[in-house]
């Protein structure tokens, strides 16, 4: 404000005199003219008129990188800039930038910059109009009215736009500990794990994966209260013993991003915060704080009954069986289905107010009969991330967990609390 009174103050004392042909007028001394402009100048640079930027990409590279930012725009806030995707140049490349304060991504494009420039555009309609573009080259400018024009054959679109300035920074992360890994072993680690993510806020620290590095090796956690899933990888160079809770958000945007590829991906953890960074693309997120459960305790040592059965087979009757238990999720609840294991054999079965159901299969089996119910849902997002054509079910008490695994392997354990059967 104090800028404006002082040019108001300069343009009132301007002492203007007529020339002796009575054609142009002149200030004494030109110095107030050039501080004016120059205050013209300043307000049209602030109003964004003076920024250009023209860029012009192909849709599919400009949609992958949209689609990539796109879930870390803000969906509740009261800082509408959060709400945009920041569109930054950089010589040949384009930054796209999302941040909702808890999650950043960073997605970098090459296209053709014609002209330097950077903005802040609302994601959701940005990226749906460029979505039902035609599948070819799309050009996007800022005119002279700071709208953001969208470019693409016949179509033309006028975008308000935001300022950048505005828009805060992703964190600077301080890295203590790192490692990297191939991105399709992270990806597979992350499927096998993140369906047993908790849902409940109340407690926010089963709302994320633990990411823990132990003698070489990295184990990723996940567990709600009624299962749990454990998958390991050996990595393949030295890296120093740590434990970090990442966001189930964080994670599942990850898992769309990465590639399944041998490309690596490096994970940079700080106090607080963790970083993931690929070649064109970098993801920060805070971690979440509080004490993870004691996973190695809580997986049962011993076995008091085990069946050897086939994958799919197994699968396939769980997946008809929960058409009954599941018609609605109170049944589901009210009524799980029943094991019962006998010497060569399990009988999988429920009955509740939709109808009954029974699901014989012929399997080997080891030690004491039993009959425990289970949720089945609990069981099939199990067996649907499992690869192998095998798998061992481990049984203790009928008010203790089952454990789930391959038979080839042990790098994959998942865990099933049962639910008490009425009789």
């Amino acid at each position: 404000m104090w800028i404006n009174i002082f040019f108001i103050h300069v343009l009132i004392h301007i002492n203007f005199s007529r020339d002796v042909n009575n054609t142009h007028s002149f200030p004494h001394y030109p110095q107030p003219l050039i501080l004016i402009l120059l205050y013209i100048f300043i307000l049209y640079y602030k109003k964004g008129v003076l920024k250009k930027m023209k860029i012009v990409c192909e849709k599919e590279k400009l949609l992958k990188g949209i689609n990539s930012v796109i879930n870390g725009v803000a969906s509740k806030t009261t800082m509408p800039v959060l709400e945009g995707i920041l569109i930054q140049t950089n010589d040949k490349e384009v930054k796209l930038t999302t941040y909702d304060l808890e999650i950043g991504i960073e997605y970098i494009i090459e296209c053709d910059v014609k002209e330097q420039g950077n903005t802040v555009v609302n994601a959701t309609m940005f990226s749906e109009i460029i979505r039902k573009l035609p599948d070819t080259e799309i050009t996007i400018s800022i005119n002279e009215n700071n709208l953001l024009e969208i470019e693409c054959e016949g179509s033309l679109y006028k975008l308000a736009t935001m300022n950048p300035e505005e828009f805060p920074e992703l964190p600077k992360i301080n890295i203590d500990n790192s490692i990297e890994i191939e991105q399709n072993l992270l990806k597979n680690m992350i499927r096998k794990t993140i369906f047993a993510v908790s849902n409940e806020e109340n407690r926010p620290i089963f709302t994320g994966c633990l990411f823990e590095v132990e003698n070489n090796k990295l184990n990723v956690v996940a567990v709600d209260g009624y299962r749990l899933a454990l998958k390991t990888n050996v990595l393949n160079s030295p890296a120093n013993n740590f434990h970090a809770v990442i966001p189930g958000k964080t994670l599942n945007e990850i898992n769309k991003i990465i590639l399944d590829s041998f490309d690596t991906i490096k994970i940079g953890i700080s106090k607080n915060q963790a970083l993931f960074e690929m070649e064109n693309c970098k993801i920060v997120t805070r971690l979440l704080d509080g004490e993870f459960l004691n996973y190695n305790n809580a997986i049962p040592a011993q076995w008091e009954t085990r069946i050897r059965v086939n994958k799919n087979n197994i699968q396939n009757c769980f997946e008809r069986i929960i058409l009954i238990s599941s018609s609605s999720i109170e049944k589901e609840k009210k009524y799980p289905v029943k094991i019962s294991i006998e010497i060569g054999k399990v009988v999988i079965s429920c009955t509740n107010q939709t109808g009954d159901a029974k699901e014989e299969i012929y399997v080997s089996t080891e030690g004491k009969n039993l009959e425990v119910g289970f949720n089945p849902r609990y069981f099939l997002d199990a067996l649907k991330v499992i690869e192998d054509e095998e798998v061992y079910i481990e049984f203790g008490t009928n008010i203790s967990p089952c454990v789930i695994r391959p038979v080839e392997s042990d790098e994959y354990k998942y865990m099933i609390l049962p639910i008490r059967m009425k009789d």
